[in-house]
């Protein structure tokens, strides 16, 4: 196994460079001896996807007094996506060896990726071939960040000694139950979640309308099959209900491998 001192990690997250998530991973990772840059927004931004800063200008300020000494941290912003992009491109003098995000405050979970800063920050090191993981903890009000600080830890030794397939995004999920609570570490595939959506409608000071996005998850939910895998394989949204830290490798590629063999047998490009 490498010396982690020999190590690079860059973390980022969508909740902020002051959020406990991201200290907390930063912090024990450093104390294991890796070599850490942080690059994260300068306030939350979740949900934004894999949005990029294109019409205004991006700035980063170094961040003091907050990290382990040993780490050095950046503020940036942009959005996630713009964190990894600025330090691949300028912040950091040598390529990292991993890109690790989080950890996120609540899950991403299912179709949640897709909506994702903090996913899409670590797809961000897959496009540009380093590996990655997105690390989430499943609750919004637990603070219990160290079980998953600890199974980062773990994890990338792992990926030290058994290198992941080229652009391959291990999407982690942390239930949100002490460390000896935990029932284990289970691959899971993708899953599906719903919600119940309503855009409330209020009134500004100058009577003005606005929407807010309030919404309500649906617990109950069928979960998809999968063309590739069989259906005994428990989803990232069954197995985290039964305290298992899941593990479910993404790609940012795609192609609907069923409906491209569809279109093709019945030839739809006939012209």
């Amino acid at each position: 196994m490498s010396n982690p001192s020999n190590i690079n990690l860059l973390i980022s997250n969508d909740d902020g460079i002051f959020a406990l998530g991201v200290r907390t991973l930063a912090n024990t990772l450093a104390q294991v001896g890796y070599n850490i840059t942080v690059v994260c927004p300068d306030r939350e931004r979740s949900a934004t996807g894999h949005g990029l800063t294109l019409h205004r200008p991006i700035r980063a300020e170094i961040v003091e007094d907050f990290f382990n000494p040993n780490i050095t941290a950046w503020s940036c912003s942009g959005t996630p996506s713009d964190c990894v992009k600025l330090a691949l491109s300028t912040l950091v003098d040598s390529r990292p060896d991993f890109i690790v995000s989080g950890i996120n405050q609540g899950s991403n979970l299912g179709t949640d990726v897709l909506y994702s800063g903090t996913v899409s920050a670590a797809m961000e090191g897959i496009i540009e071939g380093i590996p990655s993981i997105a690390l989430s903890l499943a609750s919004f009000s637990s603070r219990q960040f160290q079980p998953g600080a600890d199974f980062a830890g773990r994890l990338i030794q792992q990926l030290q000694e058994h290198p992941l397939p080229d652009q391959t995004l291990l999407n982690v999920n942390i239930p949100p139950v002490a460390a000896d609570a935990i029932a284990g570490v289970v691959l899971t595939r993708q899953g599906l979640r719903r919600y119940i959506e309503n855009f409330e409608k209020r009134l500004d000071p100058r009577g003005k309308s606005y929407y807010w996005l309030a919404g309500e998850l649906v617990t109950e939910v069928e979960q998809p099959n999968h063309i590739h895998l069989p259906d005994h394989i428990p989803t990232d949204v069954q197995a985290i209900r039964q305290n298992y830290i899941t593990l479910t490798p993404l790609q940012y590629n795609l192609t609907d491998v069923a409906s491209f063999e569809y279109l093709q047998t019945n030839k739809w490009l006939d012209w």
